[in-house]
């Protein structure tokens, strides 16, 4: 997924009708890996042939429990997270200590906290919440980047993999309606600050 991230920047900035400086990145839960990742320095140098940058990164309940190496090393591009605090399916606890690690680092980031918002609170298709028995969650699960590129379990030191017994069944996931207006606002300041656009 990052590398398609770089690959779809590359795209539409070779687009006549895109200004190559107002592209920025946005992505929901998994997806919001490589939308928030992407501002890492190291993995802009492997995966950014076209060597043009995103304007900004947007991450919604982004799973931030993976600590890649150097991944407080950001190209300084500005960085937001929305996450609900009632999110049981992504826990929000491994984006507050990264935001506070970017901080340190003199990033550009903010993290966005939203009261009785499960995840996918933006998703105006479900009900306010509901549980999915079989589904998998990594919430308890801390993991790091190890020698080879491999994940690994940052407790065990073993190869992680969904046998591990940190993963859990069984999150919710629901719509709410305040953390959801609340964030469209946010996102669109964000980007009308960023792109410097006129009201």
């Amino acid at each position: 997924m990052m590398i398609d991230a770089y690959r779809a920047l590359a795209l539409l900035a070779r687009h006549p009708r895109i200004d190559p400086e107002r592209i920025a990145v946005m992505g929901f839960s998994k997806g919001a890996v490589p939308a928030v990742y992407s501002s890492n320095e190291r993995f802009r140098k492997l995966y950014d042939p076209a060597k043009v940058a995103f304007a900004a990164h947007i991450g919604l309940y982004t799973p931030c429990n993976v600590q890649y190496r150097d991944d407080d090393k950001v190209t300084g591009a500005p960085i937001r997270l929305f996450h609900g605090i009632a999110d049981d399916y992504v826990a929000i606890a491994p984006c507050r200590g990264y935001v506070e690690r970017l901080k340190r680092a003199g990033a550009n980031v903010a993290l966005t906290e939203y009261p009785d918002a499960h995840h996918a609170y933006d998703s105006t298709a479900l009900p306010p919440r509901i549980q999915n028995p079989q589904a998998q969650t990594t919430r308890n699960c801390t993991l790091r980047e190890g020698d080879n590129g491999e994940v690994l379990n940052a407790k065990t030191g073993a190869i992680y993999t969904l046998a591990d017994s940190c993963v859990e069944r069984g999150p919710h996931v629901g719509f709410n309606q305040a953390a959801y207006q609340a964030t469209v606002k946010a996102v669109r300041e964000f980007l009308a600050a960023t792109f410097k656009l006129s009201s």
